[in-house]
């Protein structure tokens, strides 16, 4: 059906000048409304106001512009069927065969530090959702463009046929009501909780399919990958969801778990590191200032695990760490950039995966809102912050009689960033630079302090350690001074503070209490 009346009314008006002029040079008659239609008529661009149109100027403070039978008779109408036509006939209306409309920025408002309630709801769009679901609702007859993105597409498309295409009107009216739910879904979480800093009483969260994927965890489970649509914060943190690949097979599943993981715990460190991941946690992390040699460290901690890992580095990666890296056999590797030969290098191995996250670079989680954390139980969704708690280990309480060197503050500082990235019970021995041993997963804290030992490979003496919950007992701080790490850092919390903390006198290690607890379950 050819496209005679089109009806713009935008918030976000990017790229409309250009999409209205094409419209208008095909001799279709234009309706618009408030600001965009002064911005049409400046660009030179013939509209006719929806208020002149209807008989009815907009009123209470344009709250009501569009809510009108000759908006939404011209929209709902089915054009083949003949007593809707006869009735917009009788009622003097004109059918709209085209919308341009998106939405007030609720979320960008509400994203605003201090915003008011009031503010708030006069961003609540009432006129542009109804509208734009009548037309969804009646995409066979009507083209509804909410996506500057789709524009030019749409306009070609008139160009060549004077129509838009069925397929091309149901994939617009599809991303009509995926923009719609977002939105009130939105409004919800906000009213119901979010603006007292609580979680809404219903929760609504909107991700958009990148992919699917080959399989789940198991080759048995279906899956597939989806982005956050409008993450808390403006979406602009670096994230697995926004990389982008360069090389390599499709990702599975269990590779962007992964490399969620080395990317999260890679973001703990503002000077070039290396976080190497297997099974969702660090198996080697270091940190310095030439990359080669950085990686080499992360991978020494445990170079069997490191076998088929998951590698993220805070840096570009160059040749000689290319090569470094192809020396054993790596599932991905994600970075912020290759150099040509580094990628010349990786790219002859079929079997990695490559990602590029230019983003990463300069990003800081200071001053940064996050998206919460999600995870599905059987029947029930549990939400919560994301762990984004930092500690300055060296203003934390000493509570030993000998208190850590500046050598050995550095080193708790190192592994204090890296412990929380482990599966509970976690315990990580660290130098200053680089981590020793990792034992994480383990049921008892005492096997995961013996398991953290035996997989070191550089000599534990004047190493300290990490823990991310208290210690209950005493043992695991007998088990550490054997394999002679000098110093911990650890929450405390425990009714047998008095008694770990007085193990670690009697072997003259420094302890100080951070207060805070890092379980990763």
């Amino acid at each position: 059906m050819k496209i005679q009346r089109a009806l713009i009314s935008l918030s976000d008006k990017t790229g409309i000048v250009e999409f209205a002029r094409g419209l208008a040079g095909l001799k279709i008659e234009i309706l618009s409304t408030g600001g965009t239609a002064k911005l049409l008529r400046d660009a030179g661009v013939a509209v006719v106001e929806v208020g002149d149109y209807t008989g009815q100027p907009e009123i209470l403070d344009g709250r009501l512009k569009t809510l009108h039978p000759k908006i939404h008779g011209g929209i709902l109408a089915m054009r083949d069927n003949p007593r809707h036509l006869e009735e917009l006939k009788t009622s003097g209306i004109g059918p709209i065969d085209l919308l341009a409309v998106n939405l007030y920025p609720f979320e960008q408002t509400i994203a605003q530090p201090g915003v008011s309630l009031e503010h708030a709801i006069e961003n609540i769009d009432i006129g542009g959702p109804t509208m734009i679901r009548a037309a969804a609702k009646n995409w066979r007859d009507v083209a509804v463009v909410t996506d500057p993105a789709d524009y030019q597409a749409v306009l070609e498309e008139i160009q060549r046929t004077g129509a838009v295409s069925g397929e091309t009107k149901f994939r617009l009216a599809r991303k009509v009501f995926i923009l719609t739910a977002r939105y009130d879904g939105a409004v919800a979480n906000y009213l119901t909780g979010g603006r007292e800093g609580k979680w809404p009483e219903a929760f609504n969260y909107q991700g958009r399919k990148i992919q699917e994927l080959r399989y789940g965890e198991n080759p048995h489970q279906k899956a597939a990958f989806y982005r956050e649509a409008a993450p808390v914060g403006g979406g602009d943190e670096p994230c697995v969801a926004t990389a982008r690949q360069l090389h390599g097979k499709e990702l599975s599943y269990n590779n962007i778990m992964d490399l969620d993981a080395a990317l999260e715990a890679a973001k703990e460190f503002e000077e070039t590191a290396a976080v190497i991941v297997k099974h969702a946690t660090p198996c080697g992390v270091a940190r310095g200032t030439v990359l080669r040699d950085v990686f080499k460290n992360a991978r020494e901690c445990d170079p069997t695990s490191a076998f088929g890992g998951i590698i993220a580095l805070n840096a570009v990666v160059d040749a000689e760490t290319a090569k470094e890296i192809g020396k054993d056999f790596y599932e991905c590797v994600i970075a912020h950039g290759f150099e040509k030969e580094a990628l010349d290098v990786l790219a002859a191995k079929k079997n990695i995966r490559l990602m590029e996250l230019p983003g990463w670079k300069g990003w800081r989680r200071e001053n940064r809102n996050a998206s919460p954390h999600l995870r599905k139980v059987v029947g029930g969704l549990l939400v919560q912050d994301r762990d984004l708690a930092g500690v300055n280990v060296k203003e934390a309480k000493v509570v030993t009689k000998r208190r850590p060197t500046e050598a050995e503050f550095e080193a708790l500082s190192f592994a204090w960033k890296v412990v929380k990235h482990v599966k509970s019970n976690a315990i990580v021995y660290a130098a200053s630079d680089r981590t020793i041993g990792i034992g994480g997963g383990q049921v008892s804290r005492v096997d995961a302090t013996k398991i953290g030992a035996s997989k070191a490979r550089s000599p534990m003496k004047g190493a300290v350690m990490a823990s991310d919950a208290f210690f209950p007992f005493r043992d695991s701080i007998d088990e550490a001074a054997q394999a002679g790490i000098t110093a911990v850092v650890q929450p405390g919390g425990s009714i047998k503070d008095a008694e770990v903390i007085q193990a670690a006198d009697e072997r003259g290690i420094a302890m100080v209490f951070t207060g805070v607890r890092h379980f990763r379950h």
